[in-house]
């Protein structure tokens, strides 16, 4: 009733409300009873077997099976040769089982509570595990790829998941109108009308660059059908729902109801029903009794987003080294002098735009790049060979701070437009730019669900500031921060996060840097063995990768790294916003010269690493606090005595360079500055790291804003007061001298 489209309502009215429309043949009322079988006596055989484990079994509910299977087999039909589902975990283990066709003894195996865990992670429990499985669609003898996506607990967070991978899937077999790839979507009636995420997904339907072409929603409603059993096989309903559930347990079951009424018809014999039960008994026995020879409980078995090309065939990186991310001068020049023209003739664009790109033209001359540029050379160059890049989010085609502009637009023609990255090379991958709805935890699950289809694309997620992350926080602490340890699921995603206390009130200054520090599992109390690619193997043992770049150069090689390292990792980038046109930042083509990388660490090259032995104080630091700090040392004329050394990657943290730089300046005072307040920011997750560094034998002392409960005050003056004082900190020499460790 809310759609808008006429012949949409009309063709509904015509095919589900015209009484009598559904007429079954023969044949086809025996293949329902068929899959009816299988889906009770599914649930029926894990309640004898294992009566006390909870399954959150579809009982009441069986007609979810045929009714899952009939949508695939007319889909097929229809020329669907692959579906992306998602689903709570009621009736999952039965989805799995006789819908997507899991090995029944892979499914009952996970019951065996001996059964041991490899060390591919720490796994999940049965019914939130996914799987991908291509089969022959045995209606339509089609070939058919079924996946069915792993989620947590939190109902209805994987809906934008699988929207997103489905659009990824679309976009990379240039399937426009959804033809052959689509999504199916399961939800509880009370989850499907409460959980906002569900609207956030609706709200994508009709934008370009999100649309999958339509989805099918079954929804289970729980008064329609019922649930034989309480929330789940543990529970006892009685307690609260006494006179409904007595009701349910007089209840027949829909098997016995519909077989008597096909046997009463004549379309099945007693004999036919029977035996068909005593089949499908006997296929659970036989796996039953396979599924005790398995010891060892295989994550791999149960991946929803195989990526067979990328790693060896027992699952591992191909090689454990990256190349260097540097660039050769005519690719840096070419991407520049694009970056800073408009491809199209006769495209009249915006006096402030046309200034930007005359900006960016006297970079290039210089063979330097600011922010903007930076970026624009790690998208052009991965473009070049042949990685698509996709970049979303609020405001991303110009960039929230007006810095981007990667969408140019003609100012004489109504939405006539130019994407001046998709001009580079002739025969360069697709570059996506677009804005998204005014989403965070939809946009971001989408994104997510994007990048599990192929490790060779660099896919891009950019809060409008860093501060509203948060309002996605259920896919970061759900899905990309624990996704390898639960569902062996590699996903090298990139959440920019602009980040920096510029007097912007509390909800616009902190991306909140604790939160993904917290939840970086590198042990803090161990120095890590330096052995092989160190750099390469640190990056391969972690959760995921934390930056917070200084400067351009940096993060266009961090980006780069991103797609040549030989595996996948969400990476986490703190962006900045005064950086992005501070004179001071900004890099050489030098720096971006072919044979150069990344920069886990930018020690000091002034004066005070001249002469180690002289310096008093090193401050270790990240991100924009540098610059601040940099100005502040040179005022002071302390530039021999005070050396500053830049993290730039936070986590994992680079124990081997740091230790390098206390050893070099052996006999100064360390110092952790940052302009987040102690009891956020970096402080707590480096202070330990710091202390195995130096076998706690010094301290590293604090220097920053006081804790507080708030990210930021809301007063620019307090704001300029805090940073007066922190700064007076940490350049006054005798500030801790007398102070307990």
């Amino acid at each position: 009733m809310f759609i808008n489209n006429v012949d949409q309502c009309q063709w509904i009215r015509q095919k589900f409300e015209t009484p009598g429309i559904m007429q079954f043949t023969n044949a086809e009322k025996r293949t329902l009873l068929a899959r009816l079988v299988r889906s009770t006596r599914f649930e029926d055989f894990l309640a004898r077997k294992w009566s006390s484990e909870k399954r959150f079994g579809l009982e009441g509910c069986e007609v979810l099976i045929p009714a899952l299977k009939t949508i695939i087999d007319q889909s097929s039909a229809a020329g669907i040769d692959s579906v992306i589902m998602g689903m709570p975990h009621r009736g999952r283990l039965n989805v799995l089982a006789n819908v997507v066709r899991k090995d029944l003894d892979q499914i009952f195996c996970q019951f065996d509570p001996k059964l041991e865990a490899t060390d591919e992670g720490s796994g999940d429990v049965k019914y939130h595990l996914g799987m991908y499985h291509e089969r022959i669609n045995r209606e339509t003898d089609k070939n058919i790829t079924l996946s069915l996506m792993a989620n947590p607990s939190h109902l209805e967070a994987v809906d934008p998941v699988v929207q997103g991978k489905a659009k990824a899937e679309q976009f990379y077999r240039g399937d426009t109108q959804g033809k052959k790839v689509m999504s199916i979507l399961m939800h509880g009636d009370a989850a499907f009308a409460g959980q906002g995420v569900v609207y956030e997904t609706f709200h994508l339907s009709e934008l370009p660059s999100y649309t999958t072409h339509g989805t099918v929603h079954v929804v289970v409603n729980n008064q329609v059908c019922y649930r034989r059993f309480g929330h789940n096989e543990m529970d006892e309903p009685m307690f609260t729902q006494p006179l409904m559930y007595k009701q349910i347990r007089r209840q027949e079951h829909v098997l016995k109801k519909y077989s008597d009424k096909l046997i009463a018809e004549g379309v099945v014999t007693l004999q036919e029903f029977e035996e068909e039960v005593a089949k499908y008994d006997k296929i659970c026995e036989e796996a039953y009794t396979s599924s005790k020879d398995e010891k060892i409980l295989h994550i791999r078995h149960w991946l929803d987003s195989p990526w067979p090309d990328f790693f060896t065939a027992e699952g591992e990186p191909k090689s454990m080294s990256c190349p260097p991310t540097g660039l050769d001068e005519e690719v840096l020049q070419h991407i520049g002098q694009t970056a800073s023209s408009v491809p199209l003739e006769d495209f009249r664009i915006h006096p402030g735009v046309s200034r930007i790109l005359r900006g960016r033209a006297d970079l290039v001359k210089k063979r330097q790049m600011d922010w903007a540029l930076g970026e624009y050379m790690a998208f052009g160059s991965l473009l070049k060979d042949g990685s698509h890049v996709r970049l979303s989010g609020q405001d991303v085609e110009r960039g929230t701070f007006s810095h981007r502009h990667h969408v140019l637009h003609d100012q004489e023609v109504d939405k006539r437009f130019c994407v001046p990255m998709n001009h580079l090379w002739s025969n360069q991958a697709p570059y996506t730019v677009c804005n998204s709805s005014l989403s965070e935890y939809g946009v971001l699950g989408f994104e997510l669900g994007f990048a599990m289809a192929s490790p060779n694309a660099l896919i891009l997620w950019e809060a409008q500031f860093g501060d509203f992350h948060n309002t996605a926080q259920c896919i970061i602490d759900q899905f990309i921060s624990p996704g390898q340890a639960k569902w062996v699921r590699n996903n090298g995603i990139v959440l920019l996060l602009p980040h920096g206390m510029e007097g912007m009130g509390p909800e616009h200054s902190s991306a909140r840097p604790e939160r993904f520090l917290q939840m970086s599992k590198d042990d803090p109390d161990r120095f890590p063995e330096l052995s092989g690619d160190f750099e390469v193997q640190q990056l391969y043992d972690c959760n995921w990768i934390v930056v917070n770049c200084s400067t351009p150069a940096n993060y266009c090689h961090v980006l780069r790294r991103q797609i040549l390292l030989p595996f996948r990792k969400p990476l986490i980038i703190f962006t900045p916003k005064s950086l992005l046109r501070h004179p001071d930042a900004r890099s050489s083509f030098d720096d971006l010269a072919a044979g150069t990388k990344f920069k886990r660490l930018i020690p000091d090259e002034g004066p005070a690493s001249q002469s180690p032995g002289q310096v008093k104080r090193v401050i270790f630091c990240t991100g924009k606090v540098y610059y601040e700090l940099a100005k502040e040392r040179k005022q002071q004329n302390l530039e021999s005595d005070i050396a500053i050394i830049r993290l730039e990657q936070i986590s994992p943290f680079p124990f081997d360079l740091v230790r390098a730089e206390v050893e070099k300046y052996s006999d100064a005072e360390l110092i952790w500055c940052q302009e987040e307040h102690k009891n956020m920011g970096y402080y707590d997750y480096v202070r330990p790291r710091f202390l195995t560094v130096v076998a706690n034998k010094k301290p590293i002392w604090y220097v920053g804003r006081d804790p507080a409960a708030a990210p930021a005050t809301g007063n620019k003056s307090t704001h300029l007061n805090e940073l007066k004082r922190f700064m007076d900190t940490a350049f006054n020499l005798s500030a801790f001298e007398g102070r307990n460790f």
